[in-house]
């Protein structure tokens, strides 16, 4: 009996998404069919699959032992995410080749489905880094009498879903600096940078609005720029290895001495790339929006404000929330009082007289406050506020001096 070969082994998901692409999420169900093409009848022992996902970690680092004597460090850690194991075809022993309980399979093409749970617990996002990755995959293997096993892998996406619609997420970023040059004996006048952002969460697409100020006070021709870094942590033995990578920037405008240029808004779009990684013990993908001013000759001035890269979009509610703070977005920067504040309403206009005597005429609710301290309750509760007036009875006159000295920068 001449038996067939095989002609195509493979995996595949069943996609459940418009993109046609296997990517799930902690809890999820991934199912697939393992296809077998055999162009004649062969006999099997088993048809197994094996579900893996883990983190891995590795570098290595150059140490010198003495003069004439060095050697190499290697640095490697893992952590196991998914281990699942089913037998799709026979049975579990695949070490002997007798022809007992072998099954047949004809000419043709089959597929055998198969579904696993992933854990409920988090799982790291699928990521590839430089000294480092996070993978999920299916394996398979055909066991033949008297062959080596067959066998395919395919890897499928996890994603660690982070909904940047969470109060922290949503909240603004904001820093100032500033820098004096100095040369030898000489300083001239400070760069000041002022940067603000709507929120610290966003997702890939979007675009940032910057909303920034840089006065120019000092000699030098300086240019104001932005940028957004990945920074790659991976984690070993003890040992930590970072790497820094440019996503996206922007160029301002040069500004010669004693200008001053303001961003309302300046655009910069997030490509795509892998959302943050938190959870994992031993990879972590962090972003940050980098505003800084380039200096010519010195080290520049600039500005870290921390950024999230999520999955889950803005929803409507938060995008309103947005536009309103980004009409108001410039305000933070002068921190200016309104030249008149409004008068609160009167005492009068709010509580009526026979408000306040029914409420002083109202038995007391709790008899263990007799004595002083329900007296001094009674005496304070209804009594008016003092009257309102603009005049501060205790003005602080240490600051007049200030207002009175003239700013040496020619912007203001």
């Amino acid at each position: 009996m001449v038996l067939g070969k095989v002609k195509s082994f493979a995996v595949s998901y069943d996609c459940f998404n418009d993109s046609n692409v296997p990517v799930f999420s902690s809890g999820d169900c991934v199912s697939g069919r393992v296809t077998v093409e055999v162009t004649g009848e062969i006999r099997v022992k088993a048809l197994k699959i094996h579900a893996k996902g883990f983190a891995k970690v590795r570098w290595t680092e150059s140490r010198n032992a003495g003069s004439n004597t060095a050697y190499t460090q290697n640095y490697t850690e893992e952590v196991e995410y998914l281990n699942h194991k089913d037998i799709l075809i026979g049975h579990e022993r695949d070490d002997d080749n007798s022809e007992e309980g072998l099954t047949t399979i004809h000419a043709g093409r089959h597929e055998y489905a198969f579904s696993l749970e992933l854990p409920q617990t988090p799982l790291a996002t699928s990521f590839e880094g430089k000294h480092g990755s996070v993978r999920y995959w299916v394996k398979a293997e055909l066991h033949r009498p008297w062959l080596l096993p067959l066998k395919t892998k395919k890897e499928f996406t996890v994603f660690e879903h982070i909904d940047i619609n969470t109060p922290l997420l949503l909240s603004p970023q904001a820093g100032t600096a500033d820098k004096t040059l100095c040369c030898w004996f000489c300083t001239s006048g400070p760069i000041s940078l002022s940067a603000k952002i709507e929120r610290k969460g966003y997702t890939p697409g979007e675009s940032i609005q910057i909303f920034a100020e840089i006065e120019n006070c000092s000699s030098r021709m300086v240019v104001p720029k932005a940028a957004i870094y990945q920074t790659q942590t991976f984690y070993a033995k003890g040992k930590m290895k970072e790497v820094k990578q440019l996503v996206a920037n922007l160029r301002g405008e040069s500004l010669s001495s004693g200008k001053t240029e303001t961003w309302n808004g300046k655009m910069l779009k997030i490509p795509p790339v892998s959302p943050s990684i938190l959870d994992c013990s031993i990879i972590r993908v962090e972003y940050s929006l980098m505003v800084y001013v380039d200096i010519p000759g010195a080290i520049n001035l600039s500005l870290n404000l921390p950024l999230v890269i999520g999955t889950i979009p803005l929803h409507p509610f938060g995008s309103r929330t947005s536009s309103v703070s980004s009409q108001c977005s410039m305000t933070w920067l002068s921190m200016g009082l309104p030249e008149r504040p409004e008068a609160p309403p009167s005492y009068a206009e709010i509580v009526t007289e026979e408000q306040r005597q029914g409420r002083l005429d109202a038995p007391a609710v709790r008899e263990e406050l007799d004595g002083p301290l329900l007296a001094y309750i009674h005496e304070f509760r209804f009594q008016p506020p003092p009257l309102y007036s603009e005049i501060d009875p205790n003005p602080d006159h240490s600051g007049c001096a200030e207002e009175r000295r003239l700013d040496a920068c020619p912007s203001r």
